[in-house]
């Protein structure tokens, strides 16, 4: 028979990639995980930023990168500028400084439009497994496997599961919204 508590981590999976997409959206304070998406040429590839160097937070608007081979400061120094994120990187020969300058209205704006998409994103990736799951109900009970009060329980207790997982979405959400709009 069905159990529905194997698909709970599926759910939880939605929450966490969600978490992890939404962290390198900027908000008024430095963290490391800005960083993630930046790649820098090195050793004849492109590797990750956080694979050739250490990021430190220094103070709520400044991030350092400690290069692990000193020969990588102006390669990290490249991706940085190149990345997108509208910073510019000081090299003092030792690491590299990234002073956060602040959000512009516009940009937090433009921000919490891009935190709506990925929130939705989110949403969606809930609502196929939703369908999925609800498939294995209804092969189960064409089978026979389960009867059709089985088959209505189990779809109201799916939609439960769905329904605390959207709520989670959407607390996951608004902190993030609320980060992002305080100035």
């Amino acid at each position: 028979m069905l159990n529905l508590q194997d698909f709970k981590a599926d759910f939880k999976r939605a929450i966490e990639f969600l978490k992890t997409d939404i962290s390198s959206l900027r908000t008024g304070r430095a963290t490391g995980a800005m960083l993630d998406s930046i790649t820098v040429e090195a050793y004849g590839s492109r590797q990750p930023l956080k694979a050739v160097g250490t990021i430190m937070v220094a103070d709520p608007k400044t991030l350092t990168i400690e290069p692990w081979d000193k020969g990588m400061l102006a390669a990290i120094e490249k991706g940085v500028r190149d990345s997108g994120l509208g910073i510019n990187p000081v090299n003092d020969g030792k690491l590299i400084r990234l002073c956060l300058p602040e959000l512009t209205s516009e940009r937090r704006v433009e921000l919490a439009k891009i935190l709506h998409q990925k929130l939705e994103q989110a949403k969606i990736a809930i609502r196929k497994i939703r369908e999925d799951v609800r498939e294995l109900i209804g092969e189960e009970e064409k089978s026979k496997s389960i009867s059709e009060d089985d088959k209505f329980r189990l779809q109201e207790d799916l939609e439960k599961m769905v329904k605390e997982t959207n709520d989670e979405v959407k607390k996951v959400g608004e902190a993030k919204e609320k980060e992002i709009t305080t100035v």
